[in-house]
């Protein structure tokens, strides 16, 4: 059987043995419900207060701030449409990006529906806020601002600590979707302002159908779900034990291991870069070259960006599994992204990025695999373009070897 390369980790992790392992007793005799007095049902607790408190670790925060929850999309939803519930007047304000993740945008749409007002930051040509333009964007009645820690789609990160700083300036709470960030890179709540934050255990290695809810102590949340008034009274519902026990696992061995695996990661994203800037000289990197996630790599191809698609399709004939885009958006492949959009492409430019993006158990081996097929593949595509996309200039963005000495030092630094 042919060894498949799996390079789409910004979709999903492949599950880490080890947090499967953690998962196997509680899918055998562990099934007893959390909130019940006996023996079965005590042992189930032990287990998810456990996990609630490696997550805390993992974000500096105190176990009581963890709500766990279904998903990285509920705990969006939990964070927006909670605290502005618990805000009271129905005259909010809500501020966003341009670039959030559909889970943050489409609640932000039915709330606009429903009478609040939405402000949507805009980003430079690298997908990153402009912190002067939130000060701007501040109002007396603005309850809420939501900013995503990394951007699924590109990898750029966003200055959360100094836009948080500025949100509570002005009176309001500070949420951000660290579902692409958790695990990967630093996020302590001792040294970030933050008041809200969501992950997703299946981007750290863990299982699907399972996320949490950071609150910080005093932020008042409307529950989305009522009934037992588990999580403290702020998620009904039995608990998934099995998923909570995983992303426990999945979080303790983040913590111990995020530092090391930040610097290979890196090192491999790097050479991928790299070498394609070599051999493909249309190839250009979107976003910002160093302030990105460590394995998260974006390019285009100038000339060639209709044809992304087929792109994806050939490489992965050829064993490579890698992304057009946001998985979430893959039924809507035709589309333009609204990323890429936000940070000044043309529609056809706007369709045609290719994500690889890395995780823990890529290798050096798998990157030279896909550095040898991919020139193949590119030079295939049909030429489509060759017009810059306004504020993006094939040229000014490509990844040349002179634009990168030093990134491996520079991300030692920034991730340990």
């Amino acid at each position: 059987m042919v060894h498949r390369i799996y390079f789409d980790n910004a979709a999903t992790t492949p599950i880490d043995p080890r947090v499967l392992d953690a998962m196997q007793p509680f899918f055998r005799q562990g099934w007893g419900n959390p909130s019940s007095l006996h023996r079965e049902g005590r042992e189930a607790r032990a287990a998810v207060d456990l996990a609630r408190r490696r997550v805390a670790e993992l974000l500096g925060a105190q176990p009581s701030e963890i709500v766990f929850t279904s998903s990285g999309t509920e705990a969006d939803a939990m964070a927006i449409r909670g605290s502005l519930l618990a805000a009271g007047p129905r005259d909010a304000h809500l501020v966003t990006s341009a670039v959030e993740h559909p889970a943050v945008l489409a609640c932000c749409q039915r709330l606009e529906r429903e009478g609040v007002a939405v402000t949507r930051l805009p980003v430079d040509h690298d997908g990153v806020v402009d912190p002067d333009s939130l000060r701007q964007a501040m109002r007396p009645n603005t309850r809420l601002v939501s900013i995503m820690a990394a951007n699924n789609v590109v990898g750029t990160l966003q200055p959360i600590a100094e836009l948080a700083r500025i949100a509570h300036e002005h009176g309001a709470l500070f949420h951000t979707d660290a579902v692409q960030a958790a695990g990967k890179i630093p996020l302590s709540m001792r040294d970030h302002p933050i008041d809200l934050l969501s992950l997703s255990a299946h981007k750290l290695h863990g299982p699907k159908g399972t996320g949490v809810l950071y609150v910080r102590t005093g932020v008042p949340l409307t529950p989305l779900l009522e009934g037992g008034g588990q999580e403290g009274g702020r998620r009904s519902s039995t608990e998934n034990v099995a998923g909570i026990v995983g992303l426990g696992a999945a979080a303790a061995i983040a913590r111990e291991e995020m530092s090391d695996e930040a610097v290979r990661l890196v090192r491999i994203r790097d050479h991928i870069i790299d070498s394609i800037a070599a051999v493909l000289p249309n190839a250009y990197l979107i976003g910002d070259r160093y302030r990105r996630l460590p394995g998260h790599i974006c390019l285009g191809f100038s000339g060639s960006e209709g044809e992304a698609i087929r792109l994806l399709l050939d490489l992965d004939e050829k064993g490579i599994a890698v992304s057009s885009g946001s998985a979430c958006s893959a039924r809507h492949s035709g589309e333009p992204s609204h990323v890429l959009e936000a940070m000044g492409f043309d529609p056809l430019r706007a369709r045609g990025s290719l994500r690889i993006t890395l995780g823990r158990f890529n290798t050096m081996e798998e990157a030279n695999r896909l550095v040898e097929v991919l020139p193949e593949s590119v030079r295939s595509l049909r030429t489509i373009t060759s017009v810059a996309s306004p504020g993006q200039p094939a040229a000014t963005h490509r990844p040349t070897g002179s634009q990168i000495p030093g990134s491996n030092r520079q991300f030692q630094n920034q991730y340990q």
